[in-house]
């Protein structure tokens, strides 16, 4: 039993990594997922879609590790946190398409809630923001417009629900949970009472029965059931954690005050509050980090999230075509020594933090006739620094003193983005020996659950791959004001002011 496995139901794609003892990561394999946009700030995903793609890769994964002679301990499983899914869990049929975090339908939806007054009850609760990103929104406009009405049936999930779920038998007696690191993402989950509330469910009108059951982030919730996977079968699934506190986990932030920055799809800063509820922070949102259960209880996050980072590189890309791979940008934005005066505002899916403004749009600013190709792929990448920079500066105004940056997702193998971000937040910047962060973390706590690793293993084996040390920030200071000035040009066009939220 030398091998854990996570299953990474992320944005872009499925995948099935096997991890070792020690969070090397030693197999990948990856289905693409489809993304579907049905009308402008609309993103939906085929629930059917990923489930097949979770079957695809670990079946895959299973083969290479038994041929080489590997079996499986443990798997753990993290996913993309707030998209949201309605079953029938009476016959696992989906009753609708998967409505994904970046999704903004529910912005009028919010808007009535904090003018009814509810935006103080929702922050003093769950901790989070009145704000179309959490899952609440997503479920009740599901209940209001989408044909999911079962008797007593009805499933209403995050996708580590559903993935847990499918692979411990489903309508066959599967394990129908979620971990608070999801759940905490929900907005229907109260942080200082540990559980979803009939106040917040009604609040919101999700109906309670709906939802899963509560369980640890590490401990076995039940094991593959027959047919699902060739050769997985009995194997523990005995591990839950959303993805950004996964990747918490796996950069070996383990302790208050440690902080981490992903810049995968969207851009993540995360810091370990410990296992008190930190003081709400304005621009920020608190989530539950982990709860090790048998293992040590519920730590909490500081956390600051942009809804767009990777997806703004594949714009240029997809929708541009200023790039043909999404490997390019990195060579190409570093070919020039400045943006030539551009600024790029990614509020593709409106502002995250420390604005909070779901309407914002984004905005390509400053432009020249001597704006090349180069100097808008590297406003792309000097935007992900500033996100990252806007965020860590609220953090620190809230209280929170860092030593150090931990950074993972693709992005940040980019050199150039990592020595704006140390530049601009003068703090070292660390990238690990692998970005696959968010995989290491959940397989490794599956690891702790069986008992083929433990916590004090796991804090000890973190590997620094690259560092870079803050230099003069005077050019990046100036640049930033510039990229904050074209910021809020951005929430004006969408009819809002720029305060923070």
């Amino acid at each position: 039993m030398d091998r854990l496995v996570a299953v990474d139901a992320g944005t872009t794609s499925v995948r099935a990594l096997a991890v070792d003892l020690d969070g090397h990561v030693v197999d990948v394999v990856a289905r693409e997922l489809t993304q579907s946009y049905p009308s402008p700030g609309r993103v939906e995903h085929d629930a059917a879609e990923i489930l097949a793609h979770v079957d695809a890769t670990l079946g895959a994964l299973v083969a290479h590790q038994r041929a080489a002679g590997h079996t499986i301990a443990a798997i753990g499983i993290t996913n993309q946190r707030e998209t949201t899914v309605a079953i029938d869990r009476a016959d696992a049929r989906v009753l609708a398409p998967a409505i994904v975090w970046q999704d903004r339908r529910t912005t009028e939806a919010c808007a009535r809630l904090a003018a009814d007054g509810h935006a103080d009850v929702v922050r003093g609760r769950t901790g989070l923001t009145l704000d179309p990103y959490f899952s609440a929104t997503k479920m009740r406009w599901l209940c209001e417009h989408a044909d999911v009405a079962t008797a007593g049936t009805l499933g209403l999930c995050t996708i580590d629900t559903l993935v847990a779920w499918h692979l411990t038998g489903g309508p066959r007696g599967g394990a129908w949970v979620t971990d608070a690191s999801n759940a905490s993402r929900t907005a229907l989950y109260d942080l200082d009472r540990g559980e979803f509330t009939d106040e917040l469910c009604g609040l919101f009108e999700v109906p309670r029965d709906a939802l899963a059951s509560l369980t640890a982030s590490c401990g076995e919730v039940g094991r593959v059931a027959p047919g699902v996977v060739d050769g997985l079968e009995g194997t523990p699934v005995a591990a839950i954690l959303g993805d950004q506190q996964s990747s918490l986990f796996g950069l070996r932030c383990l302790v208050p005050g440690m902080a981490k920055a992903t810049f995968g799809t969207g851009a993540f800063l995360l810091a370990n509050a410990g296992t008190t509820r930190p003081k709400d922070t304005d621009g920020l949102v608190t989530s539950v980090a982990w709860d090790l259960g048998a293992f040590g209880g519920r730590s909490f996050a500081r956390e600051g999230a942009s809804f767009v980072a990777g997806a703004a590189i594949q714009w240029l890309r997809d929708e541009l075509g200023l790039i043909g791979r999404a490997d390019e940008v990195g060579p190409l934005a570093a070919s020039v020594p400045d943006t030539a005066g551009a600024a790029f505002v990614p509020a593709l899916a409106g502002l995250g933090s420390p604005w909070w403004a779901p309407a914002a749009r984004g905005a390509l600013t400053g432009i020249s006739r001597g704006v090349t190709r180069a100097h808008v792929a590297r406003a792309v990448v000097e935007s992900l620094a500033f996100q990252g920079r806007a965020m860590l500066d609220t953090m620190r105004a809230g209280g929170t003193e860092l030593a150090e940056l931990r950074v993972d997702g693709g992005a940040a193998a980019m050199d150039l983005l990592c020595t704006q971000l140390a530049d601009g937040t003068r703090l070292a910047v660390s990238r690990p020996g692998s970005v696959e962060a968010t995989a290491i973390g959940v397989a490794l706590l599956s690891g702790v659950a069986v008992g083929a690793t433990d916590l004090a293993r796991i804090a000890t084996s973190y590997e620094e791959s690259a560092r870079f040390e803050p230099a003069d920030a005077l050019f990046a200071d100036l640049a930033f004001e510039a990229w904050l000035d074209a910021v809020g040009r951005a929430i004006a066009l969408g009819g809002q002011d720029s305060r923070v939220a």
